[in-house]
């Protein structure tokens, strides 16, 4: 297993720090129990008017034909590692609200119960990879999704494995450091793009 704690600027709770997206994954099952812990923590995320616009559809190894077919859904370079990871997930929005207006939050609040579903597996020692590259036509057609409904994200599930299964271009993205935009470059003060005075305060304690 490899440890990439982020670097922070200020202290945040560990299961945040310690949270990232492997691509490496042990020949290890998920046990039921915790995986429909991970969909409890998923079900109870805000959302705008409490519309819980997500459905998640699930393939694990137990089922190989089910799992193939997930997977199947994924570009070709994510099938190379997503196969190891013994739980698969789509997850799908609900663009819009039973009387029939755009739910415009609808992909907000699916992140929403993503990351709830990811800091919960964080608490289990799951690793979780969320994956953008697939094919939604695919997926739309392979499990009969309607109209109306997105597919957003796929997540790669699973206990840490070892990088060297690797190959060695995905090898050194698994063992480069984690880097993110300092806090002067997001939060704003005033007017777009100007640094708050927060920072600045806080800088000189």
């Amino acid at each position: 297993m490899t440890h990439k704690l982020a670097a922070t600027e200020y202290p945040i709770h560990d299961l945040i720090r310690r949270r990232w997206s492997p691509r490496a994954f042990a020949d290890r099952p998920v046990e039921q129990e915790k995986l429909l812990t991970l969909l409890e923590a998923a079900r109870w995320a805000p959302s705008s008017y409490n519309h819980q616009p997500w459905s998640f559809i699930v393939a694990t190894k137990d089922d190989p034909t089910e799992h193939k077919r997930l997977l199947s859904t994924l570009a070709e370079l994510n099938q190379g590692w997503a196969k190891n990871a013994p739980v698969l997930i789509l997850a799908v929005a609900k663009l819009y609200f039973d009387d029939g207006r755009v739910n415009r939050h609808a992909l907000h609040d699916v992140g929403l119960a993503l990351e709830n579903l990811v800091i919960q597996a964080t608490a289990f020692g799951l690793s979780v990879h969320q994956i953008a590259g697939f094919n939604v036509e695919s997926a739309r057609k392979q499990y009969k999704i309607p109209e109306g409904y997105e597919p957003t994200t796929a997540l790669a599930v699973g206990y840490p494995g070892d990088p060297q299964s690797l190959s060695n271009e995905l090898r050194e993205r698994e063992l480069a450091p984690r880097i993110r935009k300092p806090l002067k470059q997001l939060v704003f003060f005033g007017e777009w793009g100007k640094a708050s005075p927060l920072l600045a305060a806080s800088s000189h304690r």
